[in-house]
């Protein structure tokens, strides 16, 4: 036998050894992480092979049995239980064990019965495989509906609460809404009776009447200029990109974009929350206030819970080489993209729920992203000129990557009846706009000019007022 055939035969033989060895083994676990939010807490295991599992829900008391196959305990698996944070809204605690030789049995205790989607993902970007365990509350409240239970009950208790007319306490009661909507980032315990809400039910009701009433469901704003006011509350939707399992893009110096964008989201929030135009007091509503995950419809549907007015997602730029600079603004595309670079970017952002983890066996997910593609030339329209008025303010206190809104196909950005843009700041691959985007100084800058190119675009096109039977 020729040498080269023995040497490829004991080669052959020895791969053939290493993966019995790694199948007789099992999967090894790499890293656990907990990502808690009013909305859902998120567990994820993520392992050098697929985890196989089998799931047990038992309600009373509520609690998630996982075994996992193939795995042996170790310490990735026993830091897990020390990684459940007291202020979790869905879980109490974590115990795990060796349940057989080759299988390890993990065991959630749960704070209210929760409805769980379990499921895998696919090597992607720096994760390996991860098993997924997405812990949804089964009584996922309307925040108006508990809105309007919270203020009834302080009425009742309180003489004082209950003595101005309800029309004046009302913009505050949707502001309590607005900055509670995901709660604080520790999370909060909803309550369970909330009344329903009939579909006459909306924001308006808890707003002063509308000076205008109009016959088309479209609220958004007119396209047309028109200095004309409005006597109800705005609400902005403020959407900061990425969170929990996506970082998004990650600068030379190690700055996370989901981190920066959450912290000038914030920013903006209390520029907004102070401001009125034309005499209508404004409100800021985040889609995201902590460190966890939210799919892309989320998002969008999010700001059409709240009947948002407007909204803008918040995102940090990236490129394969540093020399890119400069901020940029998109708005959706009905048809191709403007430019090469802005199809680029559409895919890039759009890869985010593969990164983040989304469910792709949930049917609801797929509804909600056919649902979100009856974009409106009207949105679209007004979208440009929201972004027109972002840009020409941020250009004046840094560089612009492009001189004008550029278009694609964003997720992000497909609400149907929302204005919607999309807000590259900078290019956090760029060491000098890294660093830029860390410095306060930079963050309130860039804060102020996105403030003014909203209301400025409010001054020039006021919302219209909603039918009370929207």
């Amino acid at each position: 036998m020729r040498p080269e055939r023995r040497r490829l035969i004991k080669a052959g033989f020895l791969a053939l050894s290493l993966g019995t060895a790694q199948w007789a083994r099992g999967a090894n676990l790499l890293a656990v992480r907990i990502w808690p939010a009013p909305d859902y807490s998120r567990v994820t295991l993520e392992s050098d092979a697929p985890l196989h599992t089998t799931q047990t829900f038992i309600a009373s008391p509520p609690r998630l049995a996982i075994d996992l196959e193939g795995l042996q305990l170790n310490a990735a698996l026993r830091e897990l239980v020390g990684k459940v944070q007291a202020s979790d809204p869905n879980i109490a605690g974590i115990r795990v064990g060796q349940y057989t030789p080759h299988t390890v049995r993990l065991v959630i205790d749960l704070k209210r019965a929760i409805a769980p989607q379990v499921f895998t993902l696919q090597p992607v970007a720096a994760y390996a495989h991860r098993l997924v365990l997405d812990l949804y509350p089964q009584e996922s409240l309307d925040p108006l509906a508990q809105l309007i239970q919270e203020r009834s009950a302080a009425k009742a208790s309180s003489p004082a609460a209950a003595s101005p007319p309800a029309s004046a306490a009302a913009p505050d009661a949707l502001g309590e809404l607005i900055a509670r909507q995901n709660g604080p980032a520790t999370g909060a315990a909803l309550h369970p009776a909330a009344p329903a809400l009939t579909p006459s039910t909306r924001k308006q009701d808890l707003l002063p009447p509308p000076a205008v009433s109009m016959d088309s469901p479209n609220h958004a704003p007119r396209a047309e200029k028109n200095t004309q006011s409005t006597d109800r509350l705005i609400v902005i939707a403020l959407d900061p990109g990425h969170g929990g399992e996506d970082p998004g893009a990650i600068g030379p110096g190690g700055t996370r974009e989901k981190d920066v964008v959450l912290k000038i989201a914030k920013m903006l929030r209390e520029r907004i929350n102070a401001s009125t135009v034309n005499g209508s007091p404004m409100r800021a509503f985040l889609t995201r206030d902590a460190d966890f995950f939210v799919p892309l419809h989320v998002r969008v549907q999010k700001a059409r819970r709240v009947q948002a007015d407007l909204l803008v997602s918040i995102h940090a730029d990236a490129f394969f080489t540093p020399q890119a600079s400069g901020a940029s603004v998109f708005a959706l595309s009905q048809g191709a993209a403007s430019s090469s670079a802005a199809r680029w970017m559409a895919q890039k952002e759009n890869k985010a729920d593969s990164i983040g983890g989304l469910n792709l066996g949930s049917q609801e997910a797929q509804v909600q992203h056919a649902l979100l593609d009856m974009s409106t030339a009207a949105q679209i329209k007004d979208s440009l000129q929201l972004g027109s008025s972002l840009l020409r303010e941020i250009g004046s206190v840094g560089r612009l990557h492009k001189p004008r809104v550029e278009q694609a196909g964003f997720a992000v950005l497909k609400a149907p009846d929302i204005p919607s843009v999309l807000v590259e700041t900078a290019f956090i691959s760029n060491p000098q706009e890294e660093e830029k985007l860390r410095s306060e100084a930079y963050q309130q800058q860039l804060t102020d000019a996105l403030m003014r190119g909203i209301v400025q675009y409010f001054s020039r096109n006021p919302p219209l007022a909603r039918n009370r039977g929207l």
